[in-house]
């Protein structure tokens, strides 16, 4: 089973579980128990990219993942989807500069793979990002011939199986399989998050699945099991 009939066999699961269309939704909330501004989420709503802003970068990436998550009869491709500016914002924010990571040294450097089961990363995401991908356009240049992204699709698969099975040295630094890694876990979450993030354009990936999204109230149909659930996915972002 590959990876896109994984998704779609979850999503499968999911719509068994469901309820008709025609249900009667509950409107309105609490409004004592919303989130305060600065807890609130900060929505992309396009505009440019700014990480990704070195064009082989853009094209070695845009490349890897159409291959993570190709266009199919379930669904459109990763970049389709928006994942690509779904990665640049996140790795522009927090979450791209490792605030929640440790990144000091180990005392004993030597030891901390054994003891902990994975290598220690020393850079945070966007850093490790800029290394991967200069590492990969250099593997395929030397390997080759060619840009990464001018590879054919086979081409291309061969280095990625090669990243994940760890057989593909990409240089010092680099750490190949724990690159792919990142790459594979940020499309995936670019592909199922809320489109209020850059990625889940028009909710494919919700609707691939059969996941009815973020909705505040299910009370009228927790007793409707067994029914496909046949709703509309909604997302954070404000319909008004």
């Amino acid at each position: 089973m590959n990876r896109r009939e994984a998704l779609f066999s979850l999503g499968a699961m999911v719509a068994s579980t469901g309820v008709a269309a025609s249900a009667k939704e509950m409107k309105g909330y609490p409004t004592h128990t919303a989130l305060s501004a600065d807890h609130l989420p900060k929505p992309r709503m396009g505009g440019a990219l700014r990480v990704f802003t070195d064009e082989t970068d853009r094209k070695t990436l845009h490349a890897v993942i159409d291959r993570l998550i190709p266009a199919d009869a379930y669904g459109p491709s990763a970049s389709e989807a928006g994942c690509l500016e779904f990665i640049d914002d996140q790795l522009a924010g927090d979450y791209g500069a490792g605030t929640a990571l440790y990144l000091q040294k180990p005392l004993h450097p030597e030891n901390e793979e054994a003891i902990m089961g994975a290598p220690q990363f020393l850079s945070t995401p966007r850093e490790r990002y800029d290394s991967g991908l200069k590492a990969l356009e250099a593997y395929a240049q030397a390997t080759w011939g060619g840009a990464f992204h001018a590879l054919s699709p086979d081409q291309i698969d061969e280095i990625l199986t090669g990243l994940e099975a760890g057989t593909i040295d990409l240089g010092a630094g680099v750490n190949g399989q724990a690159f792919f890694e990142l790459m594979l876990q940020n499309t995936r979450e670019g592909y199922l998050a809320d489109p209020i993030y850059g990625g889940n354009r028009d909710m494919a990936g919700w609707k691939m699945i059969g996941f009815p999204g973020a909705r505040y109230d299910y009370r009228p149909y927790v007793e409707r099991r067994g029914e496909a659930l046949n709703l509309s996915p909604v997302s954070l972002i404000p319909n008004d």
